[in-house]
């Protein structure tokens, strides 16, 4: 049994571990000799201790890890020690600013330390109480009045200017993530934005650079990201995903929690147009009572018109973006809620852009089973690939995609985390 740590060689692996609002999902992944993913096993187990991204109870949060892990571990014939964590929830705010350092000799080659520096001033931002920055994401270089540069290492210039998207989140959400991994035995090698994940999961480097929105649909929140020219231009965070339909469906037809989460995933629908007005769904009654009867098509209306509200969310931070009318690719849909049968079709209808299901295989070598391959595991295998890729940056790499923090392979939000936790412990 191999132990995984922070990966060096082809032969070592990297473990992704998604806390969702349903679900909490480990990933194992390992490069082949040809530098693509392999995933060698997963793990996937009930998220108790979740609401909409935010631990609400350490303990059944732990548990759920452990169950999670202890499935992957034993699916891969591996020791899990080592995760990359997604981190989301309703609390995740973005914003857009501009920077920019003066050098003192034009004629020295702008060097990866002058770009760290520019990026380290944008993190000296005054953040409302409680928030800090959790990544600063550079978009367009300008040179001495050039602008449009996306690269600007090796290039000369006095004047380095910026523009950067800031993504900031809550000091005590991400403790309570780090103080879960703690007590289930394991340690944080980095800290990343799960739209991020997602993105790097499902989407294609074409579609970036058209122009795309991804649209992660999970069961508390429905993450977007939002590319134009290979550059990611735009995060936001809607308060309520699968589990709000999940709540209409259980009020509207009267029922046990969990029969309404069936009726969702096995007879559920987003649009009610397409269904058959006479189809019924029988329920089983509680005890000693008469079966429940559902009509298919009024099943669909109360998805359809909790989900039409999430679309129009989803449009509203499309359009305040500004890059709508530059999205030639569409809308890409992944997680959970995007299983939903006709979704995509709803919404082509109510956005008017195109619109396709983007699973995370397009960039796997291989998988143990197809399970792993749906929309469910796009955060955990975006979380693995992006553990490979960000350790590459570490090493000195000058080639960072669009999408991947800046962060030289380690979140430094992260180690503000570990210092707290190591000053508790000293105390």
């Amino acid at each position: 049994m191999r132990t995984n740590s922070t990966p060096q060689h082809s032969d070592e692996i990297v473990v992704g571990l998604d806390i969702g609002t349903t679900k909490i999902a480990c990933i194992v992944g390992q490069l082949n000799e040809h530098g693509k993913l392999e995933i060698l096993g997963y793990g996937k187990s009930k998220s108790n201790g979740v609401a909409r991204g935010i631990v609400a109870n350490i303990e059944q949060t732990v548990e759920s890890i452990q169950e999670a892990v202890a499935q992957a571990e034993k699916s891969a014939d591996v020791k899990i020690e080592v995760v990359n964590v997604g981190i989301a929830g309703q609390h995740i705010n973005s914003l857009q600013h501009h920077g920019q350092l003066m050098r003192p000799n034009g004629e020295d080659e702008i060097s990866r330390a002058d770009i760290t520096m520019l990026i380290d001033d944008m993190r000296k931002l005054k953040m409302l109480p409680g928030n800090e920055i959790i990544h600063v994401l550079p978009q367009e270089f300008t040179i001495d009045g050039e602008d449009g540069i996306r690269e600007p290492v090796g290039m000369t210039g006095v004047k380095i200017e910026a523009d950067f998207h800031i993504i900031t989140g809550q000091v005590a959400a991400a403790k309570n993530i780090y103080r879960c991994i703690q007590r289930a035995g394991l340690s944080v090698n980095d800290l990343i934005l799960e739209p991020i994940a997602s993105s790097a999961a499902v989407l294609t480097d074409e579609e970036k650079e058209a122009g795309v929105a991804l649209v992660d649909i999970g069961g508390g929140t429905t993450d977007i990201a939002i590319f134009h020219e290979g550059i990611i231009r735009h995060t936001a965070v809607i308060p309520f995903g699968g589990n709000a339909i999940t709540d209409d469906i259980q009020s509207g037809c009267q029922l046990l929690r969990r029969h309404a989460d069936t009726l969702k995933a096995k007879f559920g629908a987003a649009i009610a147009s397409e269904m058959n007005e006479k189809e019924i769904i029988v329920i089983p009654g509680l005890q000693g009572r008469a079966p429940k009867e559902i009509l298919r098509k009024n099943l669909a209306e109360i998805i359809q018109a909790r989900m039409e509200e999430i679309i129009e969310h989803v449009h509203y931070e499309i359009k305040a973006s500004g890059q709508s009318s530059k999205l030639i690719g569409g809308v890409v849909l992944t997680g959970g809620g995007s299983q939903l049968l006709h979704v995509r079709q709803l919404f082509q209808y109510v956005t008017g852009m195109d619109c396709r299901i983007g699973t995370p295989d397009m960039h796997l070598a291989s998988a143990p089973n197809k399970a792993v391959t749906t929309p469910l595991f796009s955060t955990g295998i975006g979380l693995v690939k992006l553990g490979f890729t960000n350790e590459n940056e570490g090493k000195g790499s000058n080639n960072r995609g669009a999408d991947e923090p800046d962060r030289g392979g380690k979140s430094r939000f992260l180690d503000r985390i570990k210092k707290f936790f190591e000053e508790e412990t000293a105390e």
